[in-house]
């Protein structure tokens, strides 16, 4: 019977992939296929051309969508609101940006080959103990992953343990990327203080300024994407995102039938810190610069707004609200700077109150009862 049980898991799990993966991954890779294709091979003048500035501003907006997804697992599933995960996507990126520095070498303004420039503009002798190892690759890859992942272990253990819960956990989230913030701006710190990290030049040897570099980091983009939401596709579709969704619901209940709710929540949290800090790697050397503005509480919140416009609880409507809003933004801001912020907020109340599943959940509605969508709250 326990054989059974967990075949029947695993078989939920997988149709739940090929019943809502393969649209949103053939929507995803044929846009960017098109728009790579349309850079790289179709002449300037014509119609069907896609600049390279589309192209980074294409490849910023899949970075939120991977950031609005990894919120999406804790809050739309888990009922988990964080307002503090801008401080793994920055964590993340400024892993990357130390190593984009320590590739700058004798390049820059002061031609000192260890130091990056701010350090020389501020008398540093030496390099600080926690640059090392970051002009290897592989080494500032695993600090991506691992810095973010060890901060929402540590916060994670902690809050949950102590069943800290609702909106004394939102606020808990909000004053740990406040805290973070206040620290990154201080230029005793060793990162660039108010500026941040900039100025860079390649990554593996590529030029940051070249289009090829550019559409190759728009296109693995896409596939880190792809990948994050087929593999959150699948974590909810098996046992373990039942119980995460029992928590969300009814912990208490699960905590009285012998679950270690918080193992459970541990271990989701720090999933979701890994994607968003995976997301600011990625988003660094395609928009050339990092700094401490990102680890705003303000941006943390921001990302909430994304995922309840695109609709929680779905992964693909995280997705769809980042980039709906992000282009909305880009072209308003534009437009009509001094407004923006007020009809964001407008637009976040209107979706609160007239579309409580956001705007996927205008086509989910027969969905909800087929019990494919265990996110989704009717």
């Amino acid at each position: 019977m326990k054989d059974a049980s967990l075949f029947a898991q695993q078989f939920t799990a997988l149709h739940t992939v090929r019943t809502k993966a393969p649209l949103f991954l053939g929507i995803l890779f044929t846009a960017t296929i098109y728009a790579a294709v349309c850079n790289l091979y179709v002449a300037e003048d014509s119609v069907l051309y896609v600049s390279t500035y589309t192209i980074t501003l294409l490849g910023k907006y899949l970075c939120y969508a991977l950031l609005a997804l990894s919120v999406d697992i804790v809050w739309g599933y888990c009922g988990i609101l964080s307002l503090g995960h801008g401080a793994f996507f920055a964590l993340g990126g400024y892993a990357m940006g130390m190593y984009l520095m320590r590739q700058i070498g004798d390049r820059g303004v002061y031609g000192n080959p260890d130091l990056p420039d701010f350090m020389v503009f501020l008398n540093w002798q030496e390099l600080p103990w926690y640059w090392s190892g970051f002009d290897q690759f592989w080494f500032a890859a695993l600090m991506v992953v691992l810095v973010p992942a060890v901060l929402a272990f540590v916060f994670g253990w902690l809050a949950f343990r102590s069943r800290v819960a609702g909106v004394y956990l939102a606020i808990m989230t909000q004053a740990l990327t406040y805290a973070l913030m206040l620290a990154f701006f201080r230029n005793e710190m060793g990162f660039g203080g108010n500026n941040g990290l900039t100025d860079f030049k390649d990554l593996l040897g590529y030029n940051l300024l070249s289009d090829n570099t550019r559409v190759s980091l728009f296109v693995i983009s896409a596939i880190v994407l792809a990948l994050a939401y087929v593999c959150s596709q699948l974590i909810m579709g098996s046992k373990f995102g039942r119980v995460i969704v029992g928590i969300r619901d009814a912990e208490d209940r699960l905590r009285f039938l012998g679950y270690r709710t918080d193992y459970y929540k541990v271990a989701l949290f720090v999933y979701s810190a890994l994607l968003a800090g995976i997301a600011g790697a990625l988003y660094v050397p395609q928009v050339g610069i990092i700094n401490p503005g990102e680890y705003s509480p303000l941006n943390s919140i921001e990302i909430v707004i994304w995922v309840a416009i695109g609709g929680r609880g779905t992964l693909y409507g995280a997705v769809i609200g980042a980039l709906l809003v992000n282009y909305a933004k880009t072209k308003f801001t534009a437009i009509l700077p001094e407004v923006w912020l007020f009809a964001l907020g407008a637009l976040f109340v209107a979706v609160t109150i007239f579309l409580p599943n956001g705007i996927v959940g205008l086509f989910k509605r027969t969905s909800l009862n087929d019990g494919h969508d265990l996110g989704e709250q009717p």
